[in-house]
């Protein structure tokens, strides 16, 4: 099992100055150290149904009312909600790039607290396997427990594909007497992710899920097998 870089292509060119826009790197830094009220804030403002910030404050009162007396707390959400209403008004195509870049760079981050071998956009190549086309988004590229994963903004980007490309790199890993960790990280919550989940062929059995609910776990540990998590 090894690691290595993808072969640029159009879609990867374009991609890459979307990762690469200082809004995504903005938008994680906050989202890494947001709280689970705020992570919710961020995924329902960065849909793009509502762009009046007057709005999102009094649809969550215990982050911007006026008995919050935390006045850090209260600026770090109103620069959430600046941030998420930001890419929230970008055209929809732009918008669900955009989107999907923040959580690879979220993750990125939460798992960077407990590994400096991170690294984003590679592919995992095993011998007399063909290839995966697309690349996973973030890898921990230790030797002695590498970890993959994919990112996804919402549970329905969750499909069988995906699902059974985690899979295969899982066993073929296991194949070389590699115990390899392989995830879906998805910004939705846990019950929206396990109801999509319900309605896929593919096999779940050695695949962890980290939810809107459990982002935070990733720069303490890895995270839990989805069959074992609550």
């Amino acid at each position: 099992m090894r690691f290595a870089d993808p072969v640029p292509d159009a879609r990867h060119v374009v991609y890459a100055r979307i990762q690469a826009d200082p809004l995504v790197a903005r938008a994680a830094e906050l989202l890494a150290e947001a709280t689970r009220t705020e992570l919710l804030l961020a995924r329902a403002a960065m849909n793009g149904e509502r762009t009046d910030p007057g709005i999102w404050r009094a649809m969550f009162p215990t982050l911007f009312g006026a008995d919050v007396a935390d006045a850090a707390a209260r600026d770090r959400a109103e620069a959430i909600l600046e941030v998420s209403l930001r890419i929230a008004d970008r055209g929809e195509q732009a918008r669900q790039q955009f989107r999907g870049a923040v959580v690879e760079a979220l993750t990125e981050r939460l798992l960077r607290r407990r590994s400096d071998r991170v690294r984003r956009e590679r592919r995992v190549l095993f011998d007399g396997v063909p290839a995966e086309i697309h690349p996973y988004d973030v890898t921990v590229e230790d030797p002695d427990r590498p970890e993959i994963y994919d990112c996804k903004w919402g549970a329905r980007g969750i499909d069988d594909d995906v699902l059974h490309q985690l899979d295969d790199a899982r066993r073929h890993a296991a194949e070389e007497g590699i115990a390899v960790l392989v995830a879906i990280v998805v910004f939705d919550a846990e019950r929206s992710c396990r109801v999509r989940l319900a309605g896929l062929r593919a096999p779940v059995a050695g695949t962890r899920l980290v939810s809107l609910e459990s982002l935070g776990e990733l720069a303490r540990r890895p995270p839990a097998l989805l069959a074992a998590a609550s």
